[in-house]
């Protein structure tokens, strides 16, 4: 009988976008894989490549502990029925509650911590109830997998973790290489900034906004986009208000994202926290100079400089500034900061390499 991995995510873009050739890698070496998520647009993806799926609600933005008790139902009915071997859990409700049901049935655990979440950087009252949960989750834990050393060390500060525990840093889900192919930086009077990523406010969408309206005031040869989802519903009305205005280009949410960023100039994400930022890697890639905060996740892509330039977190100024000196480079020096943007990927982001990593961690728990 064939030895069944069960993902537990909040997104099925979680798996499809980021560890699609990790599960084509199991489901060649003739493991069952099972998906847990909520219903999305890749599931039926999943499904054609040969996972089985489990529709599983998860509230993503709030804290209720109504809700959140019914997902540890689910998980529990979940484990009772497939009985896995190995669960791989990803993002915080799902580490954190499919961990707690890997303790109930004794389950070997793979988690892996892609970013903080919003709770870690703001003083809320359900800070220290998060702590908890996450120490129960992980105490357990067979393998955990984290995205940069802050993390790690902030996890074992705060003792959700323990230095006897096995650990391993990843940088991110690394990119696929063939997918994100290198291509030159067009040479066109117009220079391209674009944002990728979900639009919420930890993203840094309010100093991407800031800057591009008070850059478009001094140059003319400049385009601002903005490509994802709307996770805050607050922001769709400030969207379509910068593109009535003309200094935006909202594209929406999109799957050819290689396409988009090889039409770009430089990729831009003033984000306020990442484990390992995928839109970076990505850029970096195809061959684009990058702009980004000076924070773990995020200063791993840029070589100050080099690849791109890193600027203050949330400081829309810092933002302008960096975007300004891009602006005014030649066009070779453009260029040659995509080339470092590729070899950088090219030598560190690697997805395979990624793979390689988590597949021995997996075999090495079937085994014992």
């Amino acid at each position: 009988m064939n030895k069944k991995i069960l993902f537990l995510a909040a997104l099925d873009l979680t798996i499809y976008n980021f560890r699609k050739e990790l599960v084509e890698e199991l489901i060649n070496k003739e493991y069952e894989v099972i998906v847990s998520c909520p219903y999305g647009e890749r599931i039926n993806d999943l499904v054609k490549m040969g996972c089985k799926y489990i529709n599983t609600p998860i509230e993503r933005r709030k804290t209720n502990i109504l809700i959140d008790l019914r997902l540890i139902l689910r998980y529990i009915g979940i484990f009772r029925k497939i009985n896995p071997d190995v669960v791989m859990t990803y993002t915080i409700k799902p580490n954190i509650y499919g961990g707690i049901v890997c303790r109930i049935f004794r389950k070997k655990a793979i988690h892996t911590v892609t970013g903080l979440g919003s709770v870690y950087i703001m003083n809320v009252w359900q800070k220290n109830i998060i702590i908890l949960l996450n120490r129960i989750a992980f105490k357990n834990a067979n393998q955990i997998f984290y995205q940069n050393d802050s993390h790690r060390n902030f996890y074992q500060k705060i003792k959700i973790t323990n230095l006897d525990q096995p650990v391993t840093i990843v940088p991110g889900s690394g990119v696929n290489l063939n997918d994100f192919r290198y291509s030159d930086i067009f040479q066109t009077n117009i220079i391209v900034f674009t944002f990728i990523a979900r639009i919420i406010k930890d993203k840094g969408i309010d100093e991407f906004l800031f800057a591009s309206e008070k850059i478009k005031e001094k140059y003319g040869n400049v385009k601002f986009q903005v490509v994802g989802f709307f996770d805050d519903g607050k922001y769709e009305s400030i969207i379509y208000d910068f593109e009535k205005r003309g200094i935006i280009e909202y594209l929406g949410k999109r799957n050819d994202i290689a396409n988009i960023i090889s039409k770009s100039s430089c990729i831009v994400l003033p984000s306020y926290s990442e484990g390992r930022s995928n839109v970076l890697q990505e850029g970096a890639a195809v061959g684009r100079p990058l702009i980004t905060t000076n924070i773990d996740g995020c200063r791993e892509c840029v070589d100050d400089g080099k690849n791109g330039y890193l600027c203050n977190v949330s400081d829309a100024e810092s933002l302008a500034q960096a975007i300004e000196k891009f602006i005014n480079l030649s066009f070779e020096e453009k260029a040659l900061m995509g080339k470092k943007s590729r070899e950088k990927a090219v030598a560190e982001f690697d997805r395979n390499k990624v793979i390689e990593v988590y597949m021995s961690s997996i075999k090495d728990l079937i085994m014992t």
